[in-house]
């Protein structure tokens, strides 16, 4: 069995229930165009990775490019993201796994050779993270489940990344950093997107 998971949580691909932040401001018909485009990014990013992959949907597993063998389906459960992220990790953890990952699909500017440094960083750490610059983050691992990080928390706020570092200095955690890279949820971070054909419009 592989020891290492890459959690991949997705919202399902459903006009006014994606972006809705950048949707306010570009309509929500652009704003599904614009998630259809991360979620291709994050599947041509992570389909020949050497790992275990499972995808979280949000509401119910969808007939889409994300189908097994290459990962594995579930659906989110929880109140809150942290909530449902805990809950991941949990079934990961239970299910034998030695090093997990989660990710999200809201980030242009992440690489398969950011992902594969970031499980290498838990061959020397017990925590690796991937700040984002909105001040939260674009990638969390460990090696085994600590549920503070997901409690106590004002998910989508800068708040989230400071919180999060604090809750693992208090756990006596080390704990590596990747890039910091943009995740896509307002008008301003379209310019990471290059196959973008209408933020000049």
């Amino acid at each position: 069995m592989n020891k290492k998971l890459l959690l991949i949580f997705v919202k399902n691909s459903v006009q006014g229930k994606v972006k809705s932040r950048l949707a306010a401001s570009i309509g929500e018909e652009k704003a599904l165009q614009v998630y259809q485009l991360l979620l291709k990014r994050t599947y041509e990013i992570t389909l020949t990775l050497p790992v275990t992959k499972a995808v979280y949907y949000s509401d119910y597993i969808q007939e889409d490019n994300w189908s097994p063998p290459f990962y594995e389906n579930y659906v989110q459960s929880g109140q809150d993201l942290g909530e449902r992220m805990r809950h991941a990790f949990e079934r990961a953890f239970t299910a034998g796994y030695e090093q997990v990952c989660i990710i999200g699909s809201d980030c242009y500017e992440l690489t398969e050779e950011i992902i594969e440094q970031a499980f290498e960083k838990l061959e020397r750490n017990d925590v690796v993270i991937g700040p984002a610059q909105d001040g939260g983050y674009y990638l969390l691992g460990m090696k085994t489940l600590h549920e503070s990080f997901f409690t106590g928390k004002k998910w989508s706020t800068d708040s989230v990344l400071p919180d999060t570092l604090n809750n693992i200095k208090a756990a006596g955690q080390t704990v590596a950093l990747l890039p910091e890279l943009t995740d896509v949820d307002e008008e301003k971070d379209l310019v990471t997107i290059r196959e973008l054909n209408f933020s000049s419009e």
